[in-house]
């Protein structure tokens, strides 16, 4: 895992995914497992740092593989005074019972929700069932935490869910939307543009651009259609400014 703080948020990034998405944009972590081993005390002791520095909240990005050691360091980290919000920033394919353990612990989740259609779940990150499991689990999570809460212009509780848009895909979004169209009193959404042909999506010909304009706005469109109208919305030229290079990032110590 890798730490930093950017622009307030205290990020730690962990190598290592149950997913195999082939488009991931952070797969030099994700899927080539680029990064350094740290114990239970040492990523405790990383949180701690990030919040002397500033950071208003501990970001934990792709932590699912890592849950139970993460239980360990959030209990630590807590004890030893660790007070910002804990955010689990996950793919959504999450097991229910994973994210029950994380009661009392997690603040605010801010899972993806990539694919209505599991076939695509299964040609583009290699998985069974996306669908129902990204559902189940974001239901736990809003059990667990409830409506986003803010204070002071900052997130300091509850659930707020992605969906990155994906070339030649839009029929996924819009079903993906339809799917969560029942949670939109529970949920802010994030509707994201940011799609770029990363890492395999050379070998697919139908992900080796960008999204157009007329496919965000079909997009955006059935949005505020469904009643998914609180959150945020990305602009298409983003896509090509959201591309980490995780080997210039230095450990922490």
């Amino acid at each position: 895992m890798v730490g930093n703080k950017s622009q307030g948020a205290g990020g730690i990034f962990f190598s290592g995914c149950n997913l195999y998405c082939v488009f991931c944009q952070n797969y030099q972590i994700s899927q080539n497992n680029l990064g350094q081993n740290y114990s239970v005390e040492q990523t405790a002791q990383m949180m701690l740092a990030l919040q002397k520095q500033g950071a208003v909240n501990i970001n934990l990005v792709t932590p699912t593989i890592w849950q139970q050691p993460l239980r360990e360091v959030i209990i630590l980290a807590k004890k030893q005074g660790l007070v910002i919000p804990i955010v689990w920033n996950s793919n959504g394919y999450e097991e229910v019972a994973g994210i029950k353990s994380l009661a009392g612990l997690v603040d605010i989740y801010l899972p993806d929700f990539k694919y209505a259609d599991d076939s695509l779940a299964d040609k583009y990150s290699g998985v069974k069932n996306y669908a129902v499991k990204a559902r189940l689990a974001i239901q736990e999570m809003i059990s667990q935490v409830g409506e986003l809460q803010v204070k002071d212009g900052l997130a300091k509780q509850g659930v707020i869910v992605r969906h990155l848009i994906l070339p030649n895909n839009v029929k996924n979004s819009l079903a993906v939307l339809d799917l969560l169209a029942p949670l939109k009193e529970q949920i802010y959404f994030s509707l994201m543009s940011q799609y770029y042909p990363a890492y395999q999506a050379k070998n697919f010909s139908e992900l080796t651009r960008t999204i157009t304009q007329a496919e965000f706005d079909q997009v955006f469109a059935k949005m505020l259609a469904v009643g998914l109208d609180r959150g945020w919305t990305q602009k298409l030229s983003s896509a090509a400014n959201l591309l980490p290079d995780f080997t210039l990032t230095q450990p922490f110590k």
